[in-house]
């Protein structure tokens, strides 16, 4: 009985556990900066490539186009829609990509 109990407990939490992501998977959110920033620039597009940056600077660009602090077409209003966390995340998972 009691390792009934147990078997059950086990399978409730793996059923209310959030999926486990590989390491490799982008957290949400990420796989949608790789769409502009996984190439370098080019003639025609001024945007940077964000593989393998430092997640240091990649946090403090992403605070700077929430703030206002640094001028934005668009970076300001995406960068609005992450908490800290969310940020340091992406920051992190970007700057491990090569």
């Amino acid at each position: 009985m009691k390792a009934l109990r147990v078997a059950v407990g086990i399978a409730t939490i793996v059923a209310w556990s959030p999926p486990v992501r590989a390491a490799s998977d982008p957290p949400p959110g990420a796989a949608s900066c790789s769409g502009c920033h996984s190439a370098g620039p080019t003639a025609a597009s001024s945007v940077s490539r964000l593989y393998g940056r430092d997640a240091g600077d990649i946090m403090t660009a992403m605070a700077g186009f929430r703030d206002g602090s640094l001028p934005a077409t668009v970076m300001n209003r995406i960068a609005k829609g992450f908490s800290d966390d969310e940020l340091r995340a992406i920051a992190a998972w970007l700057a491990a990509q090569k």
